[in-house]
């Protein structure tokens, strides 16, 4: 089994996106601004994490939180505790932007919750394809989230089930449809989403870390995925999940048919991964949608 991911592509962009910025330094929010405004992008910037976090409070209704570090009233790291610690805004992707670069900052800005952290100086080319990613993938959670909400739970009664699927559309469908097994169907939803995806991408598909990283970078990935699909090589594969009840547990087996990976290093946030535009699946579901996460080789 692979780590997982999302498909990257620009189709997703609406024409007025809403983005929040905590920065005390003018002159570099000008910077971002002048970056992200020709994309579609709409951007509200406070100079101190109090009148972010005020602002917040009244207005949830943003796609990303762009946060500086080193801040006066409230510093960047405080004002992501208080993002995640709200239950109306925990599922915002915020991306820290500063030039405090140090490990212990940013494995601390990953175990709070950053979805991303850059330090600067920044490359324009990085930060749009950071934002870019953060913000595709807040979509897909919220229609995720709703397609969850809209499901019947006659799921909810199976006691034992084993599915197959192949393709990209059907891993979500069953993850949205799955989820209805557990008390919290949204969170489970997520995470079910993300293992069932790299199944199919990394697994099956043998897409390595560093070829997503370019097929991203390129706006290939689906492409890329449709092309292998048809591929005597991968077409014939499957990945396969079995739902088995017991007592007060419930637990989701997931089995592809591809050659494996070190999976170790994907179970934690890593620093040094913290630049790219992938590579948090694995992580993110474990602290969000499940009580265990363990892979069995």
């Amino acid at each position: 089994m692979n780590r997982s991911s999302f498909s990257e592509t620009n189709d997703y962009m609406a024409s007025f996106i809403k983005l929040l910025l905590a920065e005390d330094d003018e002159i570099f929010s000008q910077l971002i601004n002048d970056v992200l405004a020709p994309e579609g992008y709409h951007l509200t910037s406070f100079r101190d994490g109090v009148s972010a976090w005020e602002h917040l409070q009244q207005h949830s209704d943003y796609d990303l939180v762009l946060l500086d570090y080193k801040m006066p009233e409230m510093d960047g790291m405080t004002l992501l505790s208080n993002i995640k610690s709200d239950s109306q805004l925990s599922a915002l992707p915020i991306v820290m932007v500063t030039a405090v670069g140090d490990v212990d900052s940013i494995r601390r800005g990953l175990d709070l919750g950053a979805y991303y952290y850059l330090t600067k100086p920044i490359q324009s080319d990085v930060l749009l394809s950071v934002v870019n990613s953060a913000v595709q993938h807040n979509q897909q959670v919220q229609e995720l989230v709703e397609t969850v909400r809209q499901i019947q739970r006659p799921l909810a009664y199976m006691k034992e089930g084993s599915f197959q699927f192949k393709s990209y559309s059907e891993a979500k469908l069953l993850s949205s449809y799955l989820a209805q097994t557990c008390p919290s169907p949204e969170s489970a939803a997520m995470g079910l989403q993300e293992l069932l995806l790299n199944a199919v991408e990394h697994g099956n598909l043998a897409i390595s870390y560093e070829e997503k990283t370019n097929f991203m970078k390129a706006g290939t990935l689906v492409s890329e995925i449709e092309r292998r699909s048809r591929l005597p090589a991968y077409r014939d594969r499957y990945v396969e999940i079995i739902l088995k009840r017991e007592n007060n547990s419930l637990q989701f087996t997931i089995t592809d048919q591809g050659s494996g990976f070190q999976w170790d290093s994907y179970l934690e946030f890593s620093p040094e991964r913290a630049l790219d535009v992938h590579g948090r699946g694995i992580a993110m579901s474990r602290m969000m949608s499940f009580d265990k996460l363990e892979y069995l080789g």
